[in-house]
């Protein structure tokens, strides 16, 4: 099995994130899964992930795939940490 390339690892981040709102409202786990990305990943890893997902190969769940091209249609289910912006996500780690 060869190692994934930085373009799959986004992917599979990805679609991890769409797998834990799925069981939400179709609306509400865009808008999460939307939210998510934007508070924890770079501006690098998130272009780059809009740049490969749309690729039919790329194996991009629909819902992550919605997350990255559109604005969300819904509030995210999750609710905000804090009310400043600047401090969403601090403290906070995708290390899992």
């Amino acid at each position: 099995m060869s190692a994934l390339t930085s373009d799959e690892k986004l992917v599979r981040m990805a679609n991890q994130i769409a797998t834990f709102f799925r069981s939400y409202p179709e609306e509400e786990a865009v808008a999460g899964i939307h939210k998510h990305i934007v508070a924890f990943w770079t501006p690098k890893m998130r272009a780059a992930l809009e740049a490969y997902g749309p690729n039919p190969v790329s194996g991009l769940d629909p819902l992550a795939l919605r997350a990255v091209q559109d604005a969300p249609q819904a509030d995210s289910p999750v609710r905000a940490g804090t009310r400043d912006p600047h401090l969403q996500g601090a403290g906070a780690s995708d290390a899992g």
